[in-house]
């Protein structure tokens, strides 16, 4: 990090791989309104066309390898954006000396998670802990005991959330895409073993660790992790249903998808010995929508509820938290270990759904 003649810190230097989605939608956005914290200096993308079309508006060098991309160097920091598992990747930034902060999934085997090295430079991006309505809940939470944590996900199509964004898809050749995509099914191998039906490696990577790992890190904010997974069931959709026991309480957690569903709805209450909290999350795509918090307490012989809106963008505190583990070494909410955690987790939830059809870390969890 560099300093000003005045004294003020001048932006990280910070390069993006994978230029999808998350991307087009969040991440360039914000980091575009956020000058005085990072300047985009490398924009990588599989699709040479679409690194070239970022790099054009964003001014920064465009690379179609990450690998290439890190050994030219020329950034402090890297937002790591890709599809799939991430563990290679975040591996070899965190070696080379960057700060990372790397969008879930951190990655799909434990042995890709526990073998990070430099990992206090490593974020995982849960943006919903940075949600002001979450961290709200946390302190009013106050550390009371969590009798009960219940989530319920109804997850219409991404096309659907998405029809208002424009976004520019990246199309990559397979070529370029075939060593990425023989890492993930290593990873997937190792975790849920080699012979693991397609069905279990979709619903781990892509429903588990895809989505509804948020609310496992949520889970974590206000209780910690789970201390067991009791029950597991997958039906047609497909539709997950979680419930096991907490430290000192219970949880249940569906998951639904839903194709015509109207519009994207997750709602997570926690119940404790003095009320209750709801909070309703708009679709993560709407960028300051605010996620509705609901707080109900006793106050003599009445109950009182109280309604929270806060428009600040999680993402955008997310990117905030960012730059201070970067200048100033301020953990994150979720580093590698909280990352292992869920992924122990999305483990046990798929062993106890699928039983012996899975194997690999997966059966040891």
């Amino acid at each position: 990090m560099h300093v000003t003649p005045a004294g003020t810190a001048s932006p990280v230097t910070t390069a993006i791989v994978g230029l999808g989605v998350a991307a087009q939608v969040m991440y360039l956005p914000l980091l575009a309104r956020r000058p005085e914290l990072f300047r985009v200096t490398a924009v990588c993308d599989l699709d040479p066309a679409q690194a070239g079309r970022i790099a054009r508006y964003t001014g920064a060098l465009p690379f179609s390898d990450p690998q290439v991309m890190l050994g030219h160097g020329g950034f402090d920091a890297l937002i790591v954006l890709t599809a799939g598992s991430h563990g290679p990747l975040v591996a070899a930034a965190l070696e080379a000396g960057h700060a990372v902060l790397c969008e879930k999934p951190l990655a799909y085997s434990r042995a890709e998670a526990a073998a990070l090295k430099n990992e206090a430079r490593l974020m995982v991006g849960y943006m919903k802990q940075y949600d002001p309505a979450v961290r709200r809940a946390v302190a009013l939470l106050d550390g009371r005991a969590v009798r009960h944590l219940d989530v319920t996900v109804l997850h219409p199509t991404g096309e659907a959330q998405l029809a208002f964004a424009r976004v520019h898809p990246s199309r990559p050749s397979p070529e370029a895409l075939e060593p990425w995509l023989r890492a993930d099914s290593g990873a997937l191998d190792a975790a849920l073993g080699p012979a693991a039906p397609e069905r279990w490696r979709s619903l781990y990577a892509n429903v588990v660790l895809g989505s509804l790992c948020h609310d496992l890190a949520l889970m974590r904010s206000f209780s910690g992790p789970p201390a067991t997974v009791e029950h597991a069931a997958v039906w047609d959709g497909p539709s997950v249903e979680v419930s096991g026991a907490l430290d000192r309480g219970r949880y249940g957690l569906r998951w639904h998808y839903l194709p015509g569903h109207p519009a994207y709805r997750e709602t997570v209450t926690v119940h404790h010995e003095d009320g209750s909290l709801e909070l309703v999350f708009p679709s993560p795509y709407l960028m300051n929508a605010p996620t509705l918090l609901t707080a109900t307490s006793p106050s003599g012989t009445t109950e009182v509820r109280a309604v929270h809106r806060d428009v600040t963008e999680a993402f955008e505190l997310q990117l905030e938290a960012f730059h201070a583990l970067v200048t100033e070494g301020t953990p994150p909410l979720t580093g590698r270990d909280g990352a292992l955690a869920d992924i122990v987790t999305a483990q046990r939830i798929v062993a106890a759904a699928a039983g012996d059809a899975i194997g690999g870390e997966a059966r040891d969890s």
